[in-house]
C-alpha cells in the first residue's frame, strides 16, 4: 500500500474505487509493449503528425470523462503523485486514439466495440515471446499473449493494476473508465512525482520502454496541457479512422537513446493487430505503379540538381547506436537521392531506398 507523508508521519494512502490502493513499489514491468505511433493513427514514420492532430481527432466525451476523473481519483489516493488527466490522455491517444483504433468506438458504457487486441506476443514480427498468462480471459488467445483494450494493456500486468473504475463489479482493459484508472495506477505506482518533468520521463518510460514512445507521449500531453483539443461525441469514429489490414506490417521503429542508468534503450515491439489498410492513390492506370511523386528527381528532390552524399558516420562501438546512426544516415542520403517519402505507404521507394542503403545492397553516390 502506498503512503502519504503527512508532517513527520505517513498515514496509509486512500483506497481506489474498488478497494484496492497504489503499489508503493514502483511497477517496472511494462503496461504495453507497442509503438504506439501506428495505434495512432499514421504509420511509424512521422510520431510529430500525432501531437499536430490532437486537436483535429478529438476525445471522445467519456474518454475525456474516464482521463479526468482518474486524475481525481489517483490523486486524492495518492497525494505525492501529482499526476494530471492530460498525461493519461496522452497515452490514451497514442495507444489506441481514445478507444478507437481499427474502427473501434466507445460504446455508451465507454468500452472499446469492438475489442482493440494486439498482435499475438509469439516472437515474431519484432514482438517479444510472451506465453499464455490469462488462459486466453482477456485477450481470447490461449497461446501467446496480447496487449488489450484503449490503453493496450499486456494481462499480467493489467493482473496487477487492473481496477473497477466505474463500480461495474468488473475490471474490463476494454472500458476506457478501468483501463484510465489502471493508467493512473501504473504510473503513481513507486515515489516518482509526476508534476516534474523527470518523474512523467520515469514513469513513462516504464509504461513502455522506448524512450521515442516517452518523447511522444510528453509531446501530446503539453499539446493537451495547453488546451489543445476538443470533445467529441463518445460514438463518433474518428476522422480519420481506416478499416483493419491484417497484411500491413510496419517497420520497427529504431531508438537509440539510453535510459537513466546508461543502458540502452529497449527497441519497441509489437504493434496492435488491428492495422490500418494504406490508402491507394489513383495512378490513372489502375497498374499500382510507382507514383511520379514517389520517383527521384536528381539530388534535393529537384530535376537536374548533381546527387549529394553523406560521409560515413562514424562507429561508436554500440550496436543499437550504430544501426541507429547507419539508418538515420540512410534516410538523409535518400532523401538527397531525391526519394520522397510517403507517409501512408510503409513499402513506398523511399522506404525500398533506406532498406538497400542499410543493408549494403545499394551504393552512395
Amino acid at each position: 500500500m502506498s503512503t502519504v507523508a503527512s508532517g513527520t508521519d505517513e498515514i496509509p494512502a486512500a483506497a481506489l474505487p474498488d478497494g484496492t490502493s497504489v503499489p508503493s513499489e514502483a511497477i517496472e514491468a511494462p503496461a504495453s509493449v507497442s509503438t504506439g505511433a501506428l495505434a495512432a493513427g499514421i504509420g511509424d514514420k512521422n510520431p510529430t503528425q500525432v501531437v499536430a492532430t490532437s486537436s483535429t481527432s478529438g476525445i471522445p466525451a467519456a474518454a475525456l470523462a474516464a482521463y479526468q476523473r482518474a486524475e481525481t481519483v489517483i490523486n486524492a489516493a495518492d497525494e505525492t503523485c501529482n499526476l494530471t488527466w492530460q498525461l493519461v490522455a496522452a497515452i490514451g491517444r497514442v495507444e489506441s486514439n481514445h478507444g478507437r483504433f481499427g474502427g473501434s468506438v466507445l460504446d455508451n458504457e465507454g468500452i472499446a466495440t469492438p475489442g482493440i487486441y494486439g498482435l499475438p506476443l509469439n516472437g515474431t514480427k519484432g514482438t517479444a515471446a510472451i506465453s499464455d498468462t490469462d488462459g486466453g480471459q482477456l485477450d481470447n488467445d490461449s497461446r501467446w499473449d496480447r496487449a488489450v483494450g484503449p490503453m493496450q494493456f499486456i494481462p499480467s500486468t493489467w493482473s496487477v493494476v487492473g481496477v473497477d473504475a466505474d463500480g461495474d463489479a468488473q475490471r474490463n482493459p476494454q472500458d476506457i473508465d478501468d483501463a484510465a484508472l489502471a493508467t493512473a495506477v501504473y504510473l503513481c505506482s513507486g515515489g516518482d512525482d509526476l508534476s516534474t518533468t523527470t518523474g512523467q520521463e520515469k514513469a513513462v518510460y516504464r509504461y513502455n520502454h522506448s524512450w521515442a514512445y516517452v518523447d511522444l507521449v510528453l509531446q501530446v500531453m503539453d499539446a493537451y496541457a495547453s488546451g489543445d483539443y476538443t470533445s467529441i461525441p463518445t460514438s463518433v469514429s474518428a476522422a480519420a479512422a481506416i478499416s483493419p489490414d491484417p497484411k500491413y506490417t510496419p517497420a520497427p521503429v529504431k531508438t537509440a537513446k539510453p535510459d537513466k542508468g546508461g543502458n540502452n534503450a529497449v527497441a519497441p515491439a509489437p504493434q496492435p493487430s488491428q492495422q490500418p489498410a494504406q490508402p491507394q492513390p489513383s495512378t490513372g492506370g489502375g497498374d499500382g505503379g510507382t507514383k511520379d511523386d514517389d520517383k527521384p528527381k536528381g539530388g534535393l528532390g529537384i530535376p537536374g540538381a548533381p546527387t549529394v552524399t553523406l560521409p560515413t558516420l562514424p562507429t561508436t562501438g554500440v550496436t543499437v547506436v550504430d544501426e541507429t546512426l547507419s539508418y538515420a544516415q540512410a534516410v538523409l542520403q535518400c532523401t538527397l537521392d531525391g526519394y520522397i517519402d510517403n507517409i501512408l505507404k510503409n513499402d513506398d521507394p523511399f522506404d525500398q531506398c533506406v532498406e538497400d542503403y542499410m543493408n549494403g545492397d545499394k551504393k552512395k553516390g
